[in-house]
C-alpha cells in the first residue's frame, strides 16, 4: 500500500471534520503577536467560517487529527464499522499545516477534533502536544479550539485549557437514553463530569477583582458543546429543555445543533428528521430567543404543535401569531422586553428605537429606517401615524407572512 501524502490526508480529514459544528471563537481574549514577538493574532469577534461586519470571511483550519475510531456510535460517519477512507496526521504534520496555511493567509486559527485512537488519554495527549507545540515552539498566537475527550484524564484537559482559546465536549444526543442506545461506549455521567470540571477551571481562571496575582489563562473563550438533532425521537421541546439545562449548569458559550442525515454508505437504523436542516435552523433561532430576547422555553414551543417548532415560520413570528392579544405594541411607549417580542425587530433595532424616541415620537417611516423588516413588523406595531387596525385579526395574516414572491428575471432596460 502506497504511503499517503499530507495532502491526501488533508482531503480526508478536513471532509470528515465537517460534522463538527461547535467551532466558533467568539468570546476569546485578544492576543497580538506584535507585542509578544510571535506570529498570528486573535480577537474576540470570532473566526469560524464567519463574516465580519465589513464582509471579510474569517476562517480556520478545521480538521480531525484522525478519523480512525475505536467507538461504534451509530450516528457517526467515522464509527469503527463505517466503510470510509481512513487517515491519521502526526503531531508535526498538523503543526506544519497550520503554520503553512497561516503564512499564506488562508486561515487565522485551528479547530482540531479527533476520533479515539488506542484510548482517550492517548488521543487527548496527542491533541495537547499539537497545541503546546504551536504555542511554545512556533509562537503561534492565533485562535485554537480543541474538541476534548470526555473520559480523558482531567490533568490532560486542564493542560489543553492552558493552550486553547476554547474547549468543547460533545453532549452528543438530547437524552441519556438515546446516547446509551446509539453510543454505548460513551457514558453520560463522564460527559457531565468533564463539562462540570471545565466550568470550575474556567471560573477559577477568572479570579477575583482584588487579586494581585492573576490566575493562569485558561480557555478564555469558555466551553461549548454540540448536540445532534434528528437521530433519535426527541422532540424540539426536549432538545430546548436540555439546552436550557446545559446553559444553566455549565455556563456554556454556545450549544451547537447538528442536523442528522443518513450516511450514504451506512446501513444505519436511525430515522431521518425531515427536513433536517430547516429544523436545525429553527432550533438555533429558538436558542437565540431564550438567551437574548427573554423568551421562556414553553412560550417558544407553544408556537408550534406537539412539542415541535413550526418549520414554516420563525419561532418569534409563530409565538406572535398565537398571542395576537398582546399586540399591537406602541413603539413610543412599550418597554424593551415587549419590543423584543415584535417579529422583525432585533436587539439593535429595539435599542435604536428606545434611543430615538427620547427625542421625538416615532413614525412608521422612522421604524423603516431603523429596521429593514417593515413588512414583518408592520401588523404588530403602532406608531404616531400608524395603527394596524383589523390586520391583526385577519385569518389570512399567517399565509401573507409566509408567502414569498416567485423569482423573476429582472429587466435589463
Amino acid at each position: 500500500m502506497a504511503k499517503m501524502s499530507v495532502m491526501d490526508k488533508l482531503a480526508i480529514l478536513s471532509d470528515a471534520a465537517k460534522y463538527d459544528a461547535s467551532c466558533a471563537s467568539s468570546g476569546s481574549t485578544r492576543r497580538d503577536s506584535l507585542k509578544s514577538g510571535g506570529i498570528g493574532s486573535t480577537e474576540g469577534s470570532g473566526i469560524c467560517h464567519a463574516y465580519a461586519p465589513d464582509g471579510r470571511c474569517i476562517s480556520l483550519l478545521k480538521i480531525l487529527m484522525t478519523n480512525f475510531c475505536i467507538y461504534d456510535c451509530v450516528y457517526c460517519v467515522n464509527r469503527s464499522s463505517s466503510n470510509v477512507a481512513r487517515a491519521r496526521f502526526t503531531v508535526e504534520e498538523v503543526v506544519s499545516l497550520t503554520m503553512s496555511f497561516y503564512r499564506r493567509n488562508y486561515i487565522e486559527g485551528l479547530f482540531l477534533s479527533s476520533g479515539i485512537i488506542r484510548n482517550s488519554d492517548h488521543t487527548m495527549e496527542e491533541m495537547v502536544r499539537i497545541a503546546r507545540k504551536l504555542r511554545m515552539e512556533e509562537n503561534f498566537a492565533g485562535y485554537i479550539h480543541l474538541k476534548t475527550i470526555p473520559d480523558a484524564s482531567p490533568k490532560l484537559v486542564e493542560e489543553a485549557g492552558l493552550f486553547a482559546d476554547r474547549l468543547s465536549i460533545n453532549i452528543e444526543l438530547p437524552t441519556d437514553v438515546a446516547l446509551e442506545s446509539f453510543a454505548p461506549e460513551k457514558k453520560p455521567r463522564d460527559i457531565r463530569r468533564s463539562m462540570g470540571h471545565l466550568r470550575l477551571k474556567i471560573d477559577e481562571a477568572k479570579g477575583e477583582k482584588g487579586d494581585r496575582i492573576k490566575p493562569p489563562r485558561f480557555a478564555p473563550g469558555g466551553q461549548s458543546t454540540q448536540m445532534i438533532v434528528g437521530a433519535d425521537g426527541a422532540d424540539d421541546e426536549a432538545i430546548l429543555t436540555r439546552s436550557e439545562n446545559l446553559y444553566g449548569n455549565y455556563r456554556l458559550r454556545r450549544v451547537y445543533y447538528s442536523a442528522f442525515s443518513p450516511i450514504p454508505d451506512s446501513s444505519s437504523r436511525l430515522p431521518l428528521s425531515k427536513p433536517p436542516l430547516m429544523r436545525e435552523h429553527r432550533l438555533y433561532q429558538a436558542d437565540w430567543l431564550m438567551r437574548f430576547y427573554g423568551f421562556e422555553r414553553d412560550e417558544i414551543v407553544s408556537g408550534g404543535e406537539g412539542g415541535m417548532l413550526d418549520l414554516q415560520i420563525d419561532p418569534k413570528l409563530a409565538w406572535a401569531l398565537k398571542n395576537r392579544d398582546r399586540f399591537p405594541v406602541d413603539v413610543n411607549r412599550a418597554e424593551r422586553e415587549m419590543l423584543l417580542r415584535v417579529p422583525g425587530l432585533g436587539t439593535c433595532s429595539v435599542d435604536a428605537i428606545i434611543s430615538s424616541r427620547r427625542h421625538r415620537q416615532l413614525r412608521l417611516d422612522d421604524l423603516a429606517r431603523l429596521s429593514r423588516s417593515v413588512a414583518k413588523f408592520r401588523p404588530f406595531v403602532s406608531a404616531l401615524d400608524w395603527h394596524p387596525g383589523g390586520r391583526l385579526d385577519d385569518d389570512k395574516l399567517r399565509s401573507r407572512m409566509t408567502t414569498s414572491p416567485l423569482p423573476r428575471q429582472l429587466s435589463l432596460f
